[in-house]
């Protein structure tokens, strides 16, 4: 199985615009979101790029792509008839091909200097199946993120085989269903924002928008649900770091998370540490 397409989702409602904003990555350039996504998906060794947009939208993201906008392709979500519909939409340019999945408002800071979805990718492949990024989530964060259940793949540390997908679980739900092995008291493997996705999904996604009807609502996590009972489903435990940028001060987190991770670490540490020195003087009423 070999991994050559992406798809990046884009049109969800307060989603548009945060592709478009501009950062400093992690080698002090100014970049765009949806640069610094598109290059993390690019160090996967995946070239053809599709992104689902709302109708409109195409040259604000051209624009802001750079020297990467010769490979996106766009796919328009004309009614905002949910996340799981959204991904549907790109069914003629996924085929019958495995595909990567990423969102439009979440940034990845790697711990090693393998890329997130480079790593993804690669299990993927070696295990020919669909797999989700997932991480160890505090329960007090379930109301942000869709959750698994599953067991632990033997011989494999970092790989969990799905039965279970819950959208947002409550955290009695998710203590009676999701309970995994090996992980702390009150965390649970919550989605990451990034999968490989085969296209099983996008036939089951095709069952359930048909379903649903104008009223849409369809989400991704049922169709996983679901693909977890047809074929070999896994989760691959990340111990990197995903920043939502669409949550209150999101932006401003994933800036110093790029920043700090990143070669003007040192300087940026020195503002930060002469920022809180300041405040300390002011609260104690030395300034001025």
């Amino acid at each position: 199985m070999k991994i050559t397409k992406a798809v990046i989702t884009a049109a969800g409602k307060g989603q548009r615009t945060l592709p478009l904003q501009t950062l400093i990555d992690r080698d002090g350039l100014e970049k765009s979101v949806l640069a610094i996504i598109v290059e993390e998906v690019l160090r996967a060794q995946v070239e053809e790029i599709c992104i689902v947009v709302r109708p409109g939208d195409e040259a604000a993201y051209t624009e802001v792509a750079g020297d990467h906008a010769g490979r996106l392709h766009f796919v328009q979500q004309v009614e905002p008839l949910g996340y799981g519909h959204a991904i549907y939409c790109a069914r003629e340019f996924v085929g019958q091909t495995p595909f990567l999945h990423l969102v439009g408002d979440h940034l990845y800071v790697s711990r090693t200097e393998e890329g997130c979805a480079q790593h993804l990718t690669r299990v993927a492949e070696r295990e020919a199946c669909a797999v989700s990024a997932v991480q160890a989530t505090r329960e007090n964060l379930l109301p942000y993120y869709g959750a698994i259940g599953g067991q632990r793949v033997p011989a494999s540390p970092d790989l969990y085989r799905v039965d279970k997908v819950v959208e947002k679980p409550t955290p009695t739900e998710a203590e009676q269903r999701l309970i995994m092995p090996g992980l702390r008291a009150g965390h649970y493997l919550c989605f990451f924002g990034m999968h490989v996705l085969t296209s099983a999904v996008m036939e089951i996604l095709s069952e359930k928008v048909v379903m649903a009807g104008p009223a849409g609502g369809v989400t991704l996590a049922d169709a996983l649900a679901e693909l977890a009972g047809r074929e070999q489903y896994l989760a691959l435990n990340k111990s990197d770091w995903r920043y939502d940028i669409g949550v209150r001060y999101g932006l401003l987190i994933a800036q110093l998370a790029l920043a700090l991770s990143g070669r003007d670490r040192d300087q940026v540490l020195t503002h930060l540490i002469e920022l809180l020195a300041l405040r300390d003087l002011g609260a104690g009423g030395k300034l001025g």
